[in-house]
C-alpha cells in the first residue's frame, strides 16, 4: 500500500512540474525560442541517467545508457525545428523512465538481459508523468513554434518574401 501511495505522490509532482513548466516557459520564454529551451531540456533530462551511472557504479550499464542518452541528444537538437520529434522524443524518454522503474523496482527484465543504470525509488514514474505531459503540451504548441520559425526565417532572407 505505501508503494502505491509513494507512486501516486511522484506522478502528482511530475504533473505539477508541468504546469510549473508551461507556466514559466509561456511567461518567459518567446515562442521561436521555446522549442529551444525544450529541446536543450531533454538533452539534460536525459544526462541525468550519467549521474545515476556514476551514483551507483554500475559498470555494466554504461553502453545501454550511453546509446540511449546518445538517442535523446539527437532528438532533442532535431525537435528544436521539427516539433513532432520532440514530442516523440519526450514520450520516448517517458518509457525509458518507466523501463528503468520497471526494472530497479518491480523484478522485471525489460531491457532483454542487458543492465540498466539503478534508478531512485519512484524517479521513472515522476518523469514518466512530467514527459508525458509535456509532450500533450508540445502537440498543442507545435503550429506556434513551426510560425514563429517560419517568420524568423522570412525575415532573416527579405528576398523570401
Amino acid at each position: 500500500m505505501a508503494l502505491i501511495f509513494i507512486l501516486a505522490l511522484y506522478a502528482t509532482v511530475g504533473v505539477m512540474s508541468v504546469v510549473g513548466s508551461i507556466y514559466l516557459s509561456q511567461r518567459f520564454i518567446a515562442p521561436r525560442y521555446e522549442s529551444l529551451a525544450f529541446g536543450l531540456f531533454l538533452i539534460v533530462i536525459a544526462c541525468f541517467y550519467l549521474v545515476f551511472l556514476s551514483h551507483f557504479a554500475d559498470p555494466e550499464a554504461w553502453r545501454l545508457e550511453l546509446t540511449a542518452i546518445a538517442a535523446f541528444v539527437v532528438l532533442g537538437l532535431l525537435g528544436i525545428r521539427i516539433p513532432a520529434l520532440l514530442i516523440v522524443g519526450y514520450l520516448l524518454h517517458g518509457g525509458w523512465d518507466l523501463l528503468h522503474e520497471l526494472e530497479a523496482h518491480a523484478n522485471m527484465d525489460p531491457f532483454g538481459g542487458r543492465r540498466a543504470s539503478e534508478i531512485p525509488l519512484a524517479y521513472g514514474v515522476f518523469c514518466a508523468a512530467y514527459d508525458c505531459g509535456m509532450a500533450a503540451y508540445f502537440f498543442t504548441r507545435r503550429s506556434q513554434w513551426r510560425s514563429a520559425w517560419s517568420a524568423q526565417t522570412d525575415s532573416a532572407n527579405p528576398a523570401a518574401a
